[in-house]
């Protein structure tokens, strides 16, 4: 056969995959309305264990690698995943006409929350001064009035805390809630909320703006003294399959500053040196290894992302110093080691490592 009629028969085979995966969809749909009608969880882990191990082995019998066949067949129950949810939580449509304002909602996460909203059916207004006005749409939130079922407090850290200071002041009747990434700049504008009888919480979610599948991410509820408040927010995510961890707000900043200001300073700290280095990026790709090339994958990602925001985690945190002296100590202790040719020092170090991410599971 010619390279052109192979390469047809390829393209036929192709065309045959993406209808087996199109019909597979429908059966996942199928099987996503008998699971919300019977009450049924959607992900089932042992399920899934079942279909990649038998994935594998069938892909052994046919000669193929089975980690290929597993990488299609996890990609594959991810977007089922992500469909069923996607299905659910509009099927509970917990909207069902009622209102909400996402104040911030020209941001990342801000619209995150807009389309959460949308899709389980709130009329959802938008405030954001960064928008023009429009139908639903507020450069000013106070034009938009308070008069809603929801409010949530998307926007930077600081204006955030002026933000829910004011709203104490004009008292909304519905639930209020902030996700701010750091809960320092805005305890007093919560307080404030709380003291004023208003139903307010604080949520922190700990995924991004791109995520659409909740399942294995988690989103942090901290109770500011109204349970009520905290159990309507956590309501709102009852149709996903999203992980809620309940935490007490000077928890939440003192774990936020390893979590994220440490891992945030860890990865500026790589990509500080890298560019000061004086070594060509260029030359520095052909040299990759698999370790260099994850590390700049995630430095990368952090390299794109709201440097203001990045510099308020840091710098807003009462707890945020503590991870940076750790992290200075750490980077020491290593070149100390390397420089007094202390091989038993570093391999102690490692394996103190080691068995401290052993916990993790």
């Amino acid at each position: 056969m010619s390279l052109e009629a192979l390469r047809d028969g390829l393209s036929a085979v192709d065309r045959q995959i993406v209808e087996l995966m199109a019909e597979r969809q429908r059966i996942v749909a199928d099987i996503g309305r008998q699971k919300q009608s019977s009450g049924t969880a959607t992900r089932d882990y042992a399920r899934e264990k079942d279909v990649l191990d038998r994935g594998r082995k069938q892909a052994a019998e046919l000669g193929i690698d089975p980690q290929l066949a597993e990488s299609v067949l996890r990609q594959l129950i991810l977007s089922s995943l992500e469909s069923q949810e996607r299905d659910r939580v509009a099927a509970e449509g917990k909207g069902d006409g009622r209102t909400a304002l996402v104040i911030g909602g020209g941001g990342k996460m801000g619209g995150w929350f807009v389309d959460f909203f949308r899709s389980q059916g709130y009329l959802t207004t938008v405030a954001d001064a960064a928008l023009e006005d429009a139908p639903d749409v507020y450069t000013n939130w106070t034009d938009a009035g308070v008069d809603f079922d929801v409010i949530v407090v998307a926007a930077p850290l600081a204006v955030s805390g002026r933000i829910l200071a004011q709203l104490a002041v004009l008292k909304p009747r519905g639930l209020v809630f902030d996700i701010g990434s750091l809960k320092s700049p805005l305890i007093d504008g919560l307080n404030e909320l709380e003291a004023a009888g208003c139903r307010v919480t604080s949520l922190h979610p700990m995924y991004g703006p791109d995520t659409r599948l909740l399942s294995g991410r988690h989103l942090i509820v901290c109770d500011v003294g109204c349970t009520e408040a905290a159990d309507a927010a956590r309501e709102l995510f009852a149709a996903t399959m999203v992980e809620q961890i309940d935490m007490g707000l000077e928890d939440h900043d003192r774990l936020i500053a390893y979590v994220l200001g440490l891992s945030h300073a860890l990865n500026i700290a790589f990509f500080t040196a890298l560019a000061e280095s004086g070594e060509a990026a260029p030359k520095l790709a052909k040299m990759s290894s698999t370790t260099f090339d994850s590390q700049l994958l995630v430095s990368e990602a952090v390299a794109q992302d709201n440097p203001h925001l990045y510099y308020e985690i840091q710098h807003l945190n009462k707890f945020g110093l503590k991870p940076l002296d750790a992290l200075s100590d750490a980077a020491y202790r290593i070149r100390e080691l390397v420089a007094s040719g202390d091989e038993q020092g570093f391999v102690e170090l490692m394996q103190r490592g080691r068995d401290y991410l052993a916990l993790r599971g």
